[in-house]
């Protein structure tokens, strides 16, 4: 390879480039749109007319009407947001309501039991349920704005609470918005000194649960660079899960090298394998990963739901 010039070698990367994930779910989103004969944006086929819109990204009207509901229901109190591209053929909310509401509208959680049985992840005992947006301030005292909010927490009847958070299209795990609105240097203020973080200042307990499982001694943690930074999200949303006594799951698009890539040889990289060498040895049995392809898969094979799961892998391109 060594007389190829930058244009050939990118030919030779061995992954799949994001790029041309993203357009396959962008067209494919474009495509069911356009079935539905939905008004869709005039330059992003891909994304309806307008947010008010937002039932009609959802595959199953009583989902929808499931939704419009819990929300309505916590108004006024900063829970079960409606995130501002729920309109948006590629939102992960709407994604995560196409996929698992139908199962909490039925009371059907079988197939995600088989997933989570088959990652490592207990499923929960006695009378389990399942519910979006969770959220408690207590756990990092976010006593004012939106709290720290997981996109599906699965309950039982004592404690290991599933939490998982879905991402699809996204390219990151989430920064700190103190570091990118230009509040903070990027230094970590385990090295440099709490007292510059804005977020410690205003009482947050996030480097407080840091240090109370161990992140803060692994070499992200404890390195030079704040890893709150790029990670933020990831963190609070581990640690959050590990505070209730309970386990975290990403759920995720298999297809999205952000997360995950393996080479021929087997060998993984991507910002998960990355992430979780910042976890404690003893904690890492309480993280954990699934993908969107593995519960298609055990819902299709459950036989109980081809009245829309059909549908949800034609809107997501899944072959």
């Amino acid at each position: 390879m060594d007389d190829m010039n930058s244009r050939q070698l990118a030919r030779t990367w061995p992954f799949k480039r994001y790029k041309a994930f993203e357009r396959e779910l962008r067209d494919a989103a474009a495509t069911w749109f356009s079935q539905k004969g939905l008004a869709a944006h005039t330059k992003m086929r891909y994304c309806l007319k307008s947010l008010e819109n937002w039932p009609q990204n959802i595959i199953c009207n009583e989902v929808a009407e499931y939704i419009r509901q819990e929300h309505e229901r916590n108004l006024g109190k900063d829970s079960f947001p409606l995130h501002k591209y729920l309109h948006h053929g590629l939102s992960s909310q709407a994604m995560v309501f196409n996929l698992v509401g139908p199962l909490i509208v039925k009371k059907d959680l079988e197939p995600l039991h088989v997933i989570f049985e088959e990652a490592g992840i207990p499923w929960p005992t006695g009378d389990v349920t399942a519910g979006f947006e969770y959220d408690d301030r207590a756990v990092f005292n976010e006593d004012s704005g939106q709290p720290t909010s997981i996109d599906l927490a699965i309950s039982g009847e004592e404690t290991g609470r599933i939490f998982i958070e879905a991402k699809l299209v996204e390219r990151e795990f989430g920064g700190c918005s103190v570091f990118s609105g230009g509040d903070c240097d990027g230094r970590n203020p385990v090295l440099y000194g709490l007292e510059g973080c804005y977020l410690y200042h205003i009482r947050r307990k996030y480097w407080e649960r840091m240090n109370e499982f161990g992140f803060g001694e692994t070499a992200l943690g404890s390195g030079p660079i704040c890893p709150f930074i790029s990670y933020y999200q990831f963190f609070r949303e581990a640690l959050f899960a590990l505070k209730k006594d309970g386990y975290f799951v990403l759920l995720h698009d298999e297809r999205n090298p952000t997360f995950l890539k393996v080479s021929m040889d087997g060998k993984e990289s991507g910002s998960w394998p990355f992430l979780m060498e910042s976890v404690p040895a003893e904690y890492a049995n309480r993280i954990g990963r699934v993908t969107i392809q593995q519960l298609v898969s055990a819902i299709d094979e459950s036989g109980r739901h081809h009245d829309w799961i059909d549908e949800f892998k034609q809107k997501y391109g899944i072959a």
